[in-house]
């Protein structure tokens, strides 16, 4: 069977909130949660962006079996490898027991740019994840660490603090060429939303768990959920690789004012109350490739999903 998850929407909710989701989900019955990694939201409306490593601390101490991720992280601009391997070793430590996630990709301008570097191109950003999976991959080793690469350096460098099993380290991808590489050296898939390049991952060898995202507005009805994602999400509608590259929220919100309602509704995001649609997206993303499954619930009311999915959906794939 497999996992459900829920997301941590570090960009619409308080750190505190996040942690009282976290336990709310666990109490739900979901089998993980995975918590988004943003120095700023996505649009202003959205209106959070708390440190992710402080609120996974929080939600290791609230809860006591749920699975956790953070999905996904990008340490090579803003967050650099070393420090990334110290973050996600504390954070797996702190889940002695339960499985952590190490969700790493290529980043988003949006977030990557706030201290003055350079955005490269998608090719130079692979080669820079790759090269910062391998450092984090030697700090995680318990050694003492020296690096001196294209990209990064490490001097004289020991984590002291480590769990006792690595966390798999799972690379997001759209693309073949990054599927590709990810599947050489990442240790799992990520992916949002149901994508072919899973198939791609493992034709060229990946192995490890396989995790997807759908978003969704659980609501009363169909309309009111279409409103509440054009109002607080409406970057999901956005084309092309627009989400990589907009630098800062203001420039999201110029984007988006070409989305509109009719584009949500049409869009992938799952809107109103209908349980079987839940169902059926799940095993969609399940039949495609994927083991781990993960639902975003956009908006303030939270607890309308969890109701939904405590009564209707986790039960269906028991």
């Amino acid at each position: 069977m497999p996992q459900i998850g829920y997301t941590l929407s570090s960009e619409e909710h308080s750190p505190n909130d996040l942690v009282e989701h976290a336990v709310r989900a666990e109490a739900v019955g979901f089998d993980f949660v995975s918590a988004s990694d943003h120095f700023h939201p996505w649009v202003s409306a959205q209106g959070n962006a708390p440190f992710v490593w402080s609120t996974l601390g929080g939600v290791a101490a609230a809860t006591d079996d749920i699975d956790v991720g953070v999905g996904v992280s990008a340490p090579i601009i803003r967050i650099h490898p070393a420090i990334y391997a110290q973050a996600a070793a504390t954070a797996a430590a702190m889940f002695d027991g339960r499985t952590f996630f190490a969700g790493v990709g290529t980043g988003e301008n949006l977030n990557e740019h706030v201290l003055g570097d350079h955005w490269p191109e998608h090719e130079v950003r692979l080669e820079m994840l790759e090269e910062a999976v391998e450092v984090v991959r030697k700090l995680w080793s318990g050694q003492n660490v020296s690096h001196h690469g294209k990209h990064y350096t490490v001097e004289n460098a020991k984590l002291f603090t480590l769990p006792e099993e690595e966390p798999p380290i799972c690379v997001s991808a759209y693309g073949e060429k990054t599927a590709t590489a990810a599947a050489d050296f990442g240790d799992g898939f990520w992916s949002v939303g149901p994508q072919d390049t899973v198939q791609t991952w493992e034709d060229n060898g990946g192995e490890g768990p396989r995790l997807c995202q759908l978003s969704a507005c659980v609501a009363d009805s169909e309309e009111e959920a279409v409103s509440t994602v054009h109002e607080q999400w409406p970057n999901s509608a956005l084309p092309g690789e627009l989400s990589a590259q907009l630098p800062t929220p203001k420039h999201f919100e110029q984007a988006v004012q070409m989305v509109d309602e009719a584009d949500i509704a049409e869009g992938s995001t799952l809107t109103g109350p209908d349980a079987d649609q839940h169902v059926d997206s799940i095993q969609e993303a399940v039949d495609a490739g994927y083991d781990h499954v993960y639902v975003h619930q956009i908006g303030d009311d939270q607890e309308a999903l969890f109701e939904l999915y405590e009564e209707e959906v986790l039960p269906s794939f028991e």
